[in-house]
Parts: C-alpha cells; structure tokens; sequence
C-alpha cells in the first residue's frame, strides 16, 4: 500500500500543513475522509491553497459534516450516520503518487458512538505520522498516543514536532517511546508552497517517508 496517514495528538496540532507539506514534498495526493466542520473551509480547501496543487492531487472526502465538532456529533447534527466500513483506502500502486491520508483530530476522535477513529487506522495498518506539539504537555500527550497505537499494532512511521524547537522535550519523547523523530515545523512566517518545500529540505529526509 503506497500511503500514509497524518494524524496528531490533539485536534489544532498542525497536522493539515504538514499533510500539505508531505503531499507537494513527495509529490503526492491528499485525501481527508471525514470532514468535520465547514464554516472556515475545508481541510481540503486550506491544503489546496497551501500547496498550489490542481485538482488532480486531491480526492473528496467521503463524509462533510457541518459543525467543528468530533464527527460523531456533527454528523447526529447533520442526521448522517457515518459508516465506518465504508472508509476504505483507495487502491494505490507501487507507482503511483503516494496517498497522503489526513485524520480528524486525535486517535481516540469518535466516528460514531461505537467506533473510534484508531478502529478505521487499525484495519487500515499503513504507515503513521504522528504530530504533536512542542509545547508543555507534550510528553504525555505523545507518549499515551504511541502507546495506544502500539497496543493495536499500527506501525508507527515516526513524530514530526510542530512549533517553537524544544529539544529535551522531543528527545526525552524519543528516548521513551523508542520513536523515530521524523522533524519539526518551526513556526513559519508564511504558508506558502516555497516555505513548506524549504520547511521540509532542511528539517526532513525524504527517504523517511519513502516505503522500505
């Protein structure tokens, strides 16, 4: 399978720029399957403008629902029932663009009131980035998040850091989960398709990402 999910420990982490950081670093294409709130936009729309990317690099999501809530909820708002079997990746060739897939939220993020959204990334079993913050707090954050994924046995790809460089927080994370820190986006003075391609050459090693 020639994917990738982004997901993060909390919902506001940072995880759809670096969706759009990995989807033009590796030439890839981006698919947010449950979006949950519209009324800034999509997170398809925002990674559209990010990235500069046509139409083609972008697949639609599978369920829009209205309210910035956890899917769960906006879609009882909405009167949707979300389908958790009906979230099944795309079928992608070893030649293909890779598929830069984007969660909703953390891993716990509710889709229904029976499923969690680690159910649908535990039946899926592809490579995760997880992203997480800095910031104080992070250690546990992180590490509850490496730990629920290991106990499902989600291969984990690596932590990117979002925000100001706080080395002894993201050594100590790295030191106790035994976690591959893929990188970290400092705070960028813009978002654009150059800063992010800059973002990704002096922080990131493409072959990080790239399938074993």
């Amino acid at each position: 399978m020639n994917a990738l999910v982004v997901t993060g420990t909390d919902t506001g982490i940072g995880k759809t720029v670096v969706a759009a950081m990995l989807t033009l670093a590796l030439g890839g294409v981006y698919w947010k399957p449950v979006q949950s709130g519209i009324t800034d936009g999509t997170d398809t729309a925002t990674v559209t403008e990010l990235t500069g990317l046509g139409p083609e690099r972008f697949l639609p999501p599978r369920y829009v629902l209205t309210e910035p809530l956890s899917p769960h909820r906006s879609a009882e708002l909405d009167g949707v029932e979300i389908d958790p079997q009906a979230l099944i990746l795309p079928a992608r060739h070893a030649d293909d663009p890779p598929l830069i897939v984007e969660a909703a939220g953390g891993l716990m993020v509710p889709l229904t009131r029976r499923v969690l959204y680690i159910d649908v990334l535990q039946r899926w079993s592809v490579p995760l980035v997880l992203c997480t913050r800095t910031a104080l707090g992070t250690i546990n954050h992180t590490l509850l998040s490496i730990e629920a994924l290991r106990h499902r046995d989600i291969p984990l790809l690596g932590v990117v850091f979002v925000g100001e460089p706080m080395p002894d927080n993201e050594q100590t994370i790295c030191e106790f989960s035994g976690a591959k820190r893929l990188g970290g986006v400092p705070p960028l003075a813009s978002l654009t398709p150059q800063s992010l391609l800059a973002a990704f050459a002096t922080q990131f090693r493409r072959e990080d990402f790239l399938p074993a």
